[in-house]
């Protein structure tokens, strides 16, 4: 079976618990405390030299790491990628945005909320730079389904999973989604999705 190292609260564990369970692929969910330093030990490293969940170890011993690859991977040949080449690229569009634009601010933010005894030097920048710039990033998202239901095409995607994960929880970081009514239409989609799962499931 399939081992996903992970950790519970993790938007991007979550994106890889979302997608198997609504794939229907089994896996073995290995917790590690990423506050405890549970991904650094020599280990882990060894399988996988980031250092981060989450990370997927292979019946055959192959390994992944990088939650968008990981996904990516997964949803080949399934409805969750396009066919498409045009409708691949805007895939990976969104994917790189979410990476680049969107988790660094956002899901940063959330984390050093719900850990404030954790010592982290961007707590200096949070009210100047990082939650402008999550704002920033809804703002691209809220204009983008003002005139669509998903992010690419007409179906739910990678793409889809990959911002939600950190947007349904913006919340918990501080992050006011009030003024984003297309986000929160968007967010209640998702929700009513076949085999979804909240993030606190296992």
């Amino acid at each position: 079976m399939i081992r996903l190292y992970d950790y519970l609260i993790s938007g991007n564990g979550y994106k890889v618990r979302l997608l198997l369970t609504q794939l229907g692929i089994p896996f073995d969910r290995i917790e590690l405390n990423i506050t405890k330093g549970e991904t650094r030990t020599s280990e882990f490293l060894q399988k996988f030299p980031n250092g981060r969940i989450p990370a997927i170890e292979f019946d055959d011993g192959k390994l992944l790491f990088e939650s968008n690859a990981i996904i990516s991977y997964f949803a080949e040949g399934t409805p969750f990628m396009p066919i498409d080449r045009f409708q691949r690229a805007q895939i990976l569009q969104w994917l790189f945005f979410e990476q680049y634009s969107h988790e660094p601010y956002i899901a940063s933010v959330r984390y050093l909320v719900m850990h404030p005894d954790v010592a982290d030097a961007r707590r200096t920048i949070l009210d100047s730079l990082m939650r402008p710039r999550g704002y920033d990033a809804l703002a691209v998202m809220e204009r983008h389904l003002k005139s669509r239901e998903w992010f690419v095409g007409e179906r739910y995607s990678v793409a889809d999973i990959a911002l939600y994960a950190y947007t349904h929880v913006a919340d918990e970081g501080g992050f006011d989604l009030a003024g984003y009514p297309a986000i929160r239409a968007w967010l209640e989609r998702v929700k009513s999705q076949p085999r979804y799962i909240p993030i606190t499931r296992s």
